[in-house]
């Protein structure tokens, strides 16, 4: 069985092992993409934010607590939903479940949208990057995380087992679906290359202000083993976008 967008999140077994991993203090998602994700961001006073995709809505706790004005979490999963209300729940922050092919915003409703490891599960990105720029106001930053392209070109590292010291990219430039082995699942994602992520941007009104692709700081790693096995591949591309008119 193939599992496509959130749907994944609905299997209990899945669900329950996919959180013992993600709340890992030594996940890459703590450890690589999160601080570089707040130092993209900046300042969020007095900014209302909208978040793609916001999983458990950790990251929302933490900018109200910056004083971020308004905080969403668009989540299509119901696991997932319940989870992020109940962290959100003392801080006035707010889950709508809907997925964000079926999301419709308002016009210049927000100052920030982020998305994190979300959008490489979607196969109309084009429209996604449409709507997110009409959401927000002038001026607005659009700020994404995706697993990086080198990993999502080919399923043939995921499918073997172990710890991987090293990984295989191939069918680069063949974008499209991809079936990966995932916690003992199968699941659909979309590869895109780099340069793909960066055409839709444009097309969709957006300048590209910063790119990055996850670089190692050795101070968030407990040990040097670890961080040089980081050292050796990407695990994310993020990029920081603009909407100017």
């Amino acid at each position: 069985m193939e599992f496509r967008g959130a749907s994944v999140y609905e299997d209990e077994e899945f669900f329950d092992n996919y959180m013992k991993r993600r709340t890992r203090p030594v996940s890459p998602n703590n450890i690589i993409e999160k601080p570089i994700l707040l130092e993209l961001i900046g300042d969020v006073k007095g900014k209302r934010v909208l978040d793609l995709g916001c999983g458990d809505a950790e990251i929302g706790v933490e900018l109200l607590q910056q004083d971020a004005v308004e905080y969403l979490g668009l989540e299509g999963s119901k696991n997932m939903s319940r989870v992020a209300e109940k962290n959100l729940e003392e801080t006035g922050g707010q889950v709508l479940q809907s997925s964000m092919e079926e999301w419709q915003p308002q016009a210049e409703q927000y100052d920030i949208v982020l998305s994190r490891f979300a959008l490489h599960y979607l196969a109309d990105l084009e429209s996604v990057f449409r709507n997110v720029h009409r959401s927000l106001a002038v001026g607005g930053q659009f700020v994404f995380s995706v697993q990086h392209p080198v990993l999502t070109s080919t399923t043939k590292s995921a499918e073997a087992s172990g710890r991987r010291a090293d990984w295989i990219v191939d069918d680069y430039f063949n974008q499209g679906e991809r079936a990966e082995p995932w916690i003992g699942k199968k699941v659909i994602k979309y590869h895109r290359t780099v340069e793909e992520y960066f055409r839709l941007l444009l097309a969709a009104g957006f300048i590209v202000e910063d790119l990055r692709e996850g670089t190692p700081r050795a101070e968030n790693f407990s040990t040097r083993e670890e961080y040089e096995r980081r050292l050796r591949i990407p695990l994310v591309l993020m990029m920081s976008c603009r909407k100017l008119r």
